[in-house]
């Protein structure tokens, strides 16, 4: 078999852009040559590259997976109080906690497909949102309905109290937020916030003693040893140079691998590493060793254990950090 020509074969397929470096076929991911608008695209593929050529409408979502949950703001709240990004919503908006209906693209991704029939429970509902009444009281409110109700009460008292959240970080809370109204969302918000204070005090307690030491360290023998180490392996060309497209590989590969998304990276004083990535629908930047993908500052509280794991481990302990409810970001993106 001639692989050249493999290689240089040219298709056409319609595909969803959600922006950023890639986008998602049934079987693979490519690289986009040319970042556009988020919309249906009709690209070009070949190799492992896709141009976009034309806008074009939805292809192929009836054979898709379907999901139902209700809107809150642009995403989809399934049971489970799970709320994952709806992408490509429409310019005509959905009301507030509107059934809508998605369809799972190959990646994961949830793109929009409709809305669905309303019910008494979501005009009761949204009726107690725009009093300002909790959900105690309102009958018939399906799981999901009842935790995009606690979402929007929780995004309400957040831009009143200037504390970020994501709904990751208040799954565990937010049908008791419905339940109880806004006095317990601001009071989640509120200890979410003191475990954010919490963090950053033991983590910059451990940054000042590790200055300390890597001080002390500098006065002695092992210090000049370690130069002379550092030199040999530069001769010897085992210590990689920190190109950025060797970064941004290295990164999108231990991201990948793991079921995450590189969304962009940047380069650090002291050898470090940005890496922001999307996983289980929300976003995350984390500080690492550009040589070692060692991860120094998870943006995520992690007990002070953030050494301990790799840019490669790390959505896997995020993972049972949100399955067990215990997720607080110290750095959101």
């Amino acid at each position: 078999m001639d692989y050249r020509k493999l290689l240089g074969k040219v298709e056409s397929a319609v595909l969803p852009y959600l922006g950023g470096g890639t986008v998602d076929t049934a079987t693979r991911r490519l690289r986009v040559t040319t970042p556009v608008a988020p919309g249906w695209w009709r690209f070009e593929l070949k190799g492992r590259e896709a141009t976009a050529r034309e806008p074009a409408g939805p292809e192929g979502l009836e054979a898709l997976p379907r999901v139902r949950g209700h809107v809150w703001g642009a995403r989809l709240v399934l049971e489970g109080a799970v709320a994952r990004p709806l992408e490509l919503m429409p310019e005509d908006e959905p009301s507030p906690l509107a059934p809508v209906s998605a369809r799972r693209w190959h990646d994961g991704a949830l793109l929009f497909d409709g809305v669905e029939f309303e019910g008494e429970a979501e005009d009761a509902a949204r009726r107690a949102l725009e009093e300002g009444r909790p959900l105690a009281s309102v009958k018939g409110v399906s799981a999901p309905l009842r935790a995009a109700f606690g979402y929007a009460l929780l995004e309400a008292a957040s831009r009143t109290l200037d504390i970020r959240f994501a709904p990751a970080e208040t799954r565990g809370r937010v049908l008791k937020v419905a339940e109880l109204g806004r006095p317990e969302a601001e009071a989640c918000l509120r200890a979410l916030a003191q475990e954010r204070r919490v963090h950053q005090r033991a983590l910059e307690a451990r940054r000042v003693a590790e200055q300390q030491r890597a001080w002390l360290d500098a006065q002695t023998v092992r210090t000049t040893a370690l130069a002379q180490e550092a030199r040999r392996q530069v001769l010897s060309g085992d210590v990689s140079r920190g190109a950025p497209v060797g970064d941004h590989s290295r990164a999108e590969v231990a991201l990948q691998g793991a079921g995450a998304r590189l969304l962009h990276h940047r380069r650090m004083a002291g050898n470090q590493l940005e890496v922001t990535f999307s996983f289980m629908g929300e976003r995350f930047v984390s500080i690492v060793d550009a040589r070692t993908l060692q991860v120094l500052d998870a943006g995520v509280c992690l007990a002070g254990a953030d050494s301990e794991v790799t840019l490669e481990s790390l959505p896997s302990v995020i993972r049972e950090a949100i399955d067990t409810d215990v997720l607080v970001i110290t750095r959101h993106a």
